[in-house]
């Protein structure tokens, strides 16, 4: 098991500071080796699928073997950058970074066979699409903007934006992140992002190892950080797994591991 990394943690809700979390809130519990694991990671429950800019591979959580892998052509996946499991379906979220305007799509596989399905492509957006979620009867996109590589014309990682889509993926609502989220994901953006249980959205930066979890403003266009919580991977796609509670899938991008951490943060309550 790999010990948690200890870094000074936070909480805070419209500038209200709070007692920190434990820096112990998110131990790794398991450790899967997966070649894909460049961007990010999607599971079932029972698989977990790891993602890279045009691969995706499926592998068990009970032994780590790889059961099935898609390939596709770079011209067509230039990157795809996190995945989430809706029914039968593995939804990912694409775009055509770094290269500018940024356009981009949904592309959707079978998870049995990871066969290539449909692609439904947004077009020009608010930013790069590096997110995307199902909760409460809607879709959850998230846009990244960039200081460098990759950025939109009189866009910076400030313009990072969480939009509220429609089942034909028209914008219904749209929100900013507080700065002192914006100074964590400086000069990158928001690469992962996952409803949980608790109804709370947790977001990961590019590459701090560093979990947000946020909540919906009352009122106004910016969401709220409730709490910073330390963990041992470095930012890129998260997924919750839908069976096993508190558990979290994330990626050590430079080992090429998806790892899966016990979040025991609850809302600043000591379980």
């Amino acid at each position: 098991m790999l010990a948690p990394l200890l870094l000074p943690v936070s909480l805070a809700v419209q500038g209200i500071a709070a007692p920190p979390v434990p820096a112990n809130s998110a131990p790794v519990t398991l450790r899967i080796a997966a070649e894909e694991a460049r961007q990010g990671v999607a599971s079932d429950g029972v698989h977990i699928y790891a993602i890279d800019n045009d691969r995706i591979g499926k592998y068990r959580i009970s032994d780590g073997v790889r059961i099935a892998q898609w390939k596709g052509d770079r011209k067509l996946f230039a990157h795809m950058n996190s995945c989430t499991v809706v029914g039968r379906e593995l939804i990912c979220a694409a775009s055509n970074y770094p290269a500018v305007p940024q356009i981009s799509a949904v592309e959707i596989f079978d998870t049995k066979s990871l066969h290539h399905i449909r692609s439904i492509s947004l077009g020009m957006g608010p930013g790069s699409l590096t997110a995307l979620d199902r909760h409460d009867g809607t879709w959850w996109a998230m846009f990244a903007s960039y200081d460098g590589k990759g950025r939109g014309a009189d866009r910076d990682h400030r313009y990072t934006t969480l939009v509220q889509l429609d089942d034909n993926f028209r914008q219904l609502r749209g929100w900013l992140f507080p700065a002192e989220v914006l100074a964590r994901f400086a000069p990158f953006s928001c690469s992962g992002m996952s409803w949980s249980a608790d109804g709370q959205l947790y977001v990961t930066g590019h590459d701090r190892p560093e979990l947000y979890v946020m909540r919906l403003p009352s009122a106004g266009s910016t969401l709220e950080l409730l709490a910073t919580i330390p963990i041992a991977t470095e930012g890129q796609a998260i997924d919750w797994d839908p069976k096993t509670p508190h558990r979290l899938w994330s990626i050590m991008r430079g080992q090429s591991i998806i790892a899966a951490s016990e979040i025991r943060w609850d809302g600043g309550k000591q379980e």
